[in-house]
Order: structure tokens, then C-alpha cells, then sequence
């Protein structure tokens, strides 16, 4: 979809845009919520999040905002460095992409970002809210990083074949549209 520098950087954008939100509601609702209110009492989990002061992250509470600020940075940078080339690569490596139907091998990308990203990003988070409060152990943190991957990957693999590509691809058209027709009349001429 994306044919030059600047259209990958908007496309890794729009990306990391919903899929850090995506992922920060999963984290904070599905994955600790029940925790986070039995934790303070709260009814909510919003309510709690207020009650205990933020979210853990750092060693200490950080305003959610801050929270999803810090995220979308390490994920922003990481998509763009690593994730959009190297999942190209992969996916390269295993289909050409002149003879195989686009919808597959844009499938084969995703399916490669996920493989990259979702470890990728579960190391840093496992950086990110490790309890230091406790000391830190190698050992520790290594068991954080694969019970994280083992949270992220199927809610990654799922949401990024399923709703967030289609979306993201679907508004990258709508931005592009000029573009891509200008394209298309290219090639019919």
C-alpha cells in the first residue's frame, strides 16, 4: 500500500495510534482489571486506576496519559525501525510479492509484524513495569517477558489481522486516495 518514505510513516502512525490504545485498554481492563479493583476496592476500572494514583510504570505512578504517551513513542520508534522493514523482509522471503495475491501477502506482513513486534514490545513493557520494588532478578523479569508474550500474542495476532489492519488500510485509502488513483491511471495507460 504505502510507495514512498513519508506514506510508510503515516501508515506506521495510524498503526501504532490505534494499536497502542487497542493494547493499553486490553493491559489495563481485560488482563489486570479484576486485580486493579480488588486491589483498591473500587467499582470500576478507571475508578481504581484514579484510587491507586495512575498506572505502575518506571517503579512508580504515572498519570495514564503519560502512560500512553510512552508507549506510543517505544512503539512508533520500534514499528518504524523494525517492525514495517523486517516483517516486508519476512514476508519477502516466503512470497514474491509480484505473483502472490495481495491479500495473502499482506497477511504474511502482518502476521510477521505480530511475530516481531508482540516480543519486541512485551521486552520493554517487561522494562517498564517490572517490580523494582522487590529487587530486580533476571529470572523475574524473564518469566514477566513470556507471561507477557503469552497475554499479547494472541490478542496481537487477532485484532491486526482482523480489525486493525482492515481499519488502518481503510483510512490509509481514504488519505491517499488521489494518490492511489493517479497510480491506477498509470497503469491502465
Amino acid at each position: 500500500m504505502p510507495r514512498n518514505q513519508f506514506q510508510r510513516m503515516i501508515f506506521a502512525l495510524i498503526t501504532v495510534i490505534i494499536t497502542v490504545h487497542a493494547y493499553v485498554f486490553y493491559s489495563l481492563y481485560v488482563v489486570n482489571g479484576n486485580t486493579l479493583m480488588s486491589v483498591t476496592g473500587a467499582d470500576t476500572v478507571l475508578h481504581a486506576i484514579r484510587a491507586q494514583g495512575g498506572v505502575y510504570m518506571f517503579g512508580r505512578m504515572l498519570p495514564i496519559w503519560a502512560f500512553i504517551l510512552i508507549e506510543f513513542c517505544f512503539a512508533y520508534l520500534l514499528e518504524c525501525v523494525m517492525g514495517s522493514p523486517c516483517s516486508f523482509k519476512l514476508a519477502c522471503m516466503n512470497f514474491d510479492p509480484k505473483t502472490t495475491h495481495p491479500v495473502i501477502f499482506e497477511s504474511a506482513i502482518i502476521c510477521a509484524t505480530v511475530g516481531i513486534m508482540v516480543p519486541a514490545m512485551s521486552f520493554l513493557a517487561t522494562l517498564f513495569y517490572y517490580p523494582y520494588y522487590n529487587g530486580f532478578s533476571i529470572l523475574t523479569m524473564f518469566a514477566n517477558w513470556l507471561k507477557l508474550m503469552c497475554y499479547n500474542f494472541s490478542f496481537a495476532f487477532f485484532t491486526q489481522l482482523f480489525f486493525i489492519q482492515p481499519l488502518v488500510r481503510t483510512l490509509f485509502k481514504c488519505l491517499f486516495r488521489k494518490d492511489i488513483a493517479a497510480r491506477q491511471n498509470g497503469k491502465e495507460k
